[in-house]
């Protein structure tokens, strides 16, 4: 890439610029904005999405919007169900006793999801510019100048890459993506049919006992949302036709339902990739720049929310200058074995819809296991990300995992984290936040139920101490949250 030229002008000076603006690219905007960082969002594309594409937001990041005060005006959008059924498409219900108040998978279309947190992100003070694409970048001790399609050049301190799967600054950066290529591709659509509902359903339940990746599902009045195994892999970029959805049909079903009048018409693969590093320098990747997979179990738009929820607040502490030295690696040592982990999980679900005898007949025997109400609760803890342990280090059970959102004297715990400060909550009544109460709040409430005498909080909700020593949680308190203010 030929050099860039530094520019000092003020004006162009950001603290981070984010190429993407997807819901990654948008939480991330929303979570830093909570620590007065400049931000600056670029969006190659000059118009959100036309397409109407329904995805789920898992127990994790409903908690996750809860923590921010989004869930209320994200719930009215979304049509709930129950939290089972994910794995493999496997019929199970979840259990009863799910260890969160937000035990249930809301569906919503991505465009609103994409809305509402780009929104939110503006309110809070995020600049957003569509149709602007990165071209390239280099980076300095001091900052990265980011060059734009157009030839403009601006300047930031760090350049967050959430611009997707065939992202430019993943690829400018030369991190590897290794992992699989697509082996089967399948189409997915919304669009009208010409048969009765009774017939659909008469047909798709025999076709269901073999084709796990084929459904057709009411979408709204006389829609439907049609899934079918593709004849091959193709192009991505490339739309498929309606004439491939009526082809592809009529091989495994042997009609095509009459299906006319599309919504929209796409097709996805089982690629399944890791990028080898999520942070080089002043570079960081997250969503699916870092990771992409077979969209099995609904996990891809969570995972990478998530991303954003782990990365902000610690960029932002690195930008605010209060930061322990190591706390941004720490975003890549906890993120990128989840991924590697959302990545195993996703190529066993897959394997798992074959239709070969040797896959069905594991599948079998997993649904009976799954009859186990351990077996089950593990597999959808596993998707829904509830079950996700940092390690912080020997202690409780409870250390590194989040915390559910229990009733407090002031009301819900989830609702003191809406201004993304770290927390102690303090059932001793006689411990101290002292110097770092300019980013952690402190609440006193000896009744409140936390499996320990006193926790402490980071932004994203994860326990970083259980105890009721005072010199022993500053020093947790200078580990997470930095040296305490003279």
């Amino acid at each position: 890439m030929h050099s860039l030229q530094s520019t000092d002008n003020a004006a162009l000076m950001f603290d981070v610029i984010i190429a993407g603006c997807g819901p990654t690219g948008a939480m991330l905007a929303a979570e830093l904005r909570l620590h007065d960082v400049r931000v600056l969002v670029l969006e190659k594309e000059t118009e959100p999405a036309s397409f109407v594409r329904i995805v789920g937001l898992h127990i994790r990041s409903l908690e996750l919007m809860a923590m921010r005060g989004l869930l209320d005006r994200i719930l009215p959008h979304g049509r709930q169900r129950p939290a089972g059924g994910f794995f493999a498409a496997i019929a199970k219900p979840a259990p009863t006793d799910l260890d969160s108040p937000y035990a249930y998978l809301l569906g919503i279309p991505q465009p609103v999801i994409v809305r509402l947190l780009e929104e939110h992100a503006i309110e809070l003070g995020a600049q957003i510019r569509r149709g602007c694409a990165v071209a390239g970048f280099e980076q300095d001790d001091e900052g990265v100048t980011v060059e734009l399609a157009d030839g403009e050049q601006l300047r930031t301190r760090y350049l967050v890459g959430c611009d997707g799967g065939r992202s430019t600054v993943r690829k400018r950066l030369g991190v590897g993506f290794p992992g699989e290529p697509s082996r089967t591709e399948t189409l997915m659509g919304e669009m009208e049919v010409g048969v009765p509902p009774e017939e659909i359903a008469a047909k798709l339940a025999d076709i269901r006992e073999t084709h796990h990746r084929f459904w057709l599902r009411p979408a709204g009045v006389g829609v439907y949302s049609v899934v079918v195994p593709a004849a091959g892999v193709s192009d991505r970029a490339v739309p498929p036709t309606l004439e491939d959805f009526q082809h592809q049909l009529r091989a495994i079903a042997g009609t095509d339902f009459g299906v006319h009048s599309p919504r929209w018409l796409s097709r996805f693969g089982d690629a399944t990739r890791l990028a080898e590093r999520y942070r080089v320098g002043r570079v960081l990747l997250a969503g699916d720049a870092a990771h992409i997979h077979p969209p099995i179990g609904g996990q891809g738009l969570n995972l990478g929310v998530q991303d954003a929820f782990n990365l902000g607040w610690k960029l932002a502490a690195q930008i605010r200058g209060w930061a322990p030295e190591t706390l941004l690696d720490t975003y890549e040592a906890e993120r990128h074995p989840v991924a590697e982990d959302v990545l195993d999980n996703t190529r066993a679900q897959t394997e798992l819809l074959s239709t070969e005898a040797g896959p069905r007949a594991v599948r079998r025997l997993l649904t009976e296991l799954m009859d186990f109400d351990e077996v089950n609760r593990y597999l959808i803890e596993k998707i829904t990300a509830t079950a996700i342990r940092y390690d912080f280090g020997e202690g409780p059970d409870l250390l590194g995992r989040r915390l559910r959102d229990i009733e407090v004297k002031q009301g819900n715990l989830y609702g003191l984290l809406h201004r993304g400060r770290g927390l102690l909550l303090d059932r001793t009544e006689r411990l101290t936040v002292g110097g770092w109460s300019d980013r952690v709040d402190h609440l006193a409430d000896p009744t409140a139920d936390l499996g320990g005498p006193c926790v402490l909080l980071r932004p994203d909700g994860h326990v970083a101490w259980i105890g009721d020593d005072q010199q022993d949680l500053d020093d947790h308190l200078s580990r997470w949250f930095g040296k305490p203010a003279s």
